[in-house]
């Protein structure tokens, strides 16, 4: 009996000892799978608790209409999702506004990824805007505000605007537009970069959609940057985006910076063409032109001049005197 119970005591002493040396080989695991549960439950409550103070409201697939006070249709906002936050304006993800006439005739349709209404119930967009007009003429902008304004059909953005035109990139200081019509204001000093290189210094610039014609004009004082010439015109620019051609008003002065034929040359003239079509820049005039060198000073009736040759025309009434 008594070795019996020794038996017994061995035995039990045994299994603590195994039993030991397993918690001991495997306590970085339990540890891990411990702190693991804990972790993930902290987390998933701390999500809970994000998630509850992130909003205090939110509706997917919003609508709203807003109505004069004769009940005539300004407009609809759609959004994608909707929320309103403590103490903030409510926002707007994946925004669409679609305004509307007197008549009930569907006017601009902007689309934006953010928008906010404000209290005053004017919407703010941010980030990247497409403004498409009642004719389907659509501008593309990219600014940090842009606000309609329901009551007197106006949209404006006194930011910095970039405008994605016809083969151009344009900077401006701000925009306005009319919901009525196709003309777009990009006011104060506005910036076009050409994709071929060119920029165009302007202020005050109009882009005009109408009857399928895009044109960028601008009654300012504008200067022309290629890449041998600087033209400068003090009465403004039409730039006709379909045609390629770009007319220089008023006074014009071209300056040419290197080339065989033209090098350190000025040009005085009226009212320049630059045609800009089948990748090719010619600069032409009907207005009389005057062209200095260093060593001649040349009066003629008219001037053609490609800068790709290099070769310039002066034509009618030609007058020179050369040293």
């Amino acid at each position: 009996m008594a070795a019996f119970q020794i038996r017994k005591i061995q035995s039990i002493i045994v299994f603590i000892i195994v039993l030991i040396t397993i918690l001991w080989l495997f306590q970085d695991n339990i540890m891990g799978i411990s702190l693991f549960q804990k972790t993930t439950q902290q987390s998933d409550n701390m999500k809970e608790e994000i998630n509850k103070d992130a909003y205090l409201e939110k509706i997917d697939n919003f609508v709203l209409k807003e109505y004069s006070n004769d009940q005539l249709l300004l407009h609809i906002l759609e959004a994608e999702v909707y929320f309103r936050k403590k103490n903030k304006p409510l926002e707007l993800l994946n925004v669409k506004v679609t305004t509307y006439d007197e008549f009930g005739q569907e006017g601009v349709v902007l689309t934006s990824n953010r928008a906010e209404i404000l209290k005053s119930g004017e919407i703010f967009f941010n980030g990247k805007v497409n403004i498409r007009s009642k004719n389907g003429v659509s501008h593309e902008i990219n600014t940090e505000s842009l606000i309609i304004f329901s009551n007197n059909g106006q949209i404006k953005s006194n930011r910095k605007v970039n405008y994605i035109g016809e083969s151009a990139k344009i900077v401006a200081q701000g925009m306005e537009m009319n919901i009525e019509d196709d003309i777009m204001s990009l006011i104060g000093k506005t910036i076009i970069n050409q994709d071929s290189g060119s920029v165009i210094e302007t202020t005050n610039l109009f882009v005009v959609h109408t009857d399928g014609k895009k044109h960028y004009k601008s009654i300012e004082k504008t200067f022309y940057n290629s890449s041998d010439n600087e033209i400068s015109a003090d009465k403004g620019i039409d730039l006709d985006m379909n045609e390629n051609l770009m007319k220089l008003f008023g006074e014009v002065e071209i300056l040419n910076s290197g080339g065989s034929s033209m090098g350190g040359s000025t040009i005085e003239s009226y009212n320049l063409i630059v045609d800009q079509s089948n990748g090719g820049e010619v600069y032409k005039t009907d207005d009389s032109a005057h062209y200095q060198t260093q060593v001649s000073d040349i009066q003629a009736q008219r001037m053609h001049y490609d800068t790709k040759t290099k070769k310039v025309e002066l034509i009618g009434g030609v007058l020179g005197v050369f040293e």
